[in-house]
């Protein structure tokens, strides 16, 4: 089966509840193994993005970066949904040039609405989106980090400096989306990765109301470790690098899901299932792989 092929579509009942959390293309990969399998699909997406169309919006309205989430309401719309294109088209030329017409509507949503929220929700009704995306928090946020070089602000310089030790928030006490911090406490599964390590997901996870969330949850904790280091931020590490890593930062997987052959130099501290789970090539997961191997973990209890 290739991530091409048609989507099964779970039972309405009985299947498990399960929250994503992270950002970026990884999340929008997970999501697409996860509706393969689960009843229930939530994304809980860093907002820390300030670059590029998301970085000029949340200046100019003061909204969450809706560029992840754009990616995530596409992850779970509706294939044969016009919309779901339409969301993703860059406007090449002029004053958008650079924007897709997803982050747009969402900005636009929210200045009608006055609710971020409820425009998410409106947006996803236009996708089609089964399940529900929200952001990690409510509010914009800036993602600092000490690295090789010193301390960095910005998701942008963050991402392009040396290798980091950990991160953090501005503001520090940020509110986070009191809706996710719920599918998180109601969860079955929640599943961290794959993606940038410090950027993405846990510029998610340690939003503070989700990180007590995450560590309050009866939920079974999957962290899908990337194909290979991610350059700069994680140069050099291994599977137990990245479970120190979010260790570190108040988050702790029940289990860890690899593919098979990846770095494991040093024993992590928490079980480690291997499964293949890339595509072909081996340079990225694979949704078609990705979502048995994750409903594995749910049958198995992690």
């Amino acid at each position: 089966m290739s991530s091409a092929d048609p989507i099964p579509s779970p039972a309405a009942t009985g299947g498990p509840r399960v929250v994503a959390v992270g950002g970026g293309h990884g999340l929008a990969t997970t999501l697409r193994a996860v509706r393969r399998y689960a009843a229930a699909v939530t994304a809980v997406v860093s907002v820390a993005d300030d670059g590029g169309s998301s970085g000029r919006l949340r200046q100019a309205f003061g909204i969450p970066a809706p560029g992840d989430i754009r990616r995530c309401l596409v992850a779970l719309g509706d294939p044969s949904s016009a919309w779901a294109g339409y969301f993703e088209h860059r406007f090449d030329a002029g004053e958008l040039e650079g924007h897709p017409l997803g982050n747009l509507v969402i900005a636009g949503l929210a200045s009608a609405t006055g609710d971020f929220i409820a425009a998410l929700d409106e947006a996803g009704r236009l996708v089609g989106t089964r399940g529900r995306v929200l952001p990690a928090s409510t509010v914009p946020l800036v993602l600092k980090a000490d690295a090789a070089g010193g301390a960095v602000e910005g998701q942008v310089n963050v991402s392009s400096t040396g290798r980091i030790s950990s991160v953090s928030l501005v503001p520090p006490d940020a509110p986070a989306c009191e809706e996710a911090v719920a599918a998180i406490a109601e969860a079955d599964q929640v599943v961290l990765g794959p993606g940038s390590l410090f950027t993405s997901v846990l510029a998610a996870a340690i939003v503070p109301g989700v990180l007590d969330a995450l560590a309050r949850t009866s939920a079974n904790r999957v962290y899908v470790c990337n194909l290979r280091p991610q350059l700069p931020e994680t140069d050099g590490f291994d599977v137990a690098d990245h479970v120190r890593a979010l260790a570190h930062h108040g988050v702790h997987p029940d289990v860890v899901l690899c593919h098979p052959g990846g770095s494991r130099s040093d024993e992590p501290g928490v079980p480690v299932v291997e499964h293949p789970v890339a595509d072909d090539a081996g340079t990225a997961h694979d949704p078609a792989r990705l979502g048995p191997a994750l409903a594995g973990l749910v049958a198995r209890g992690g």
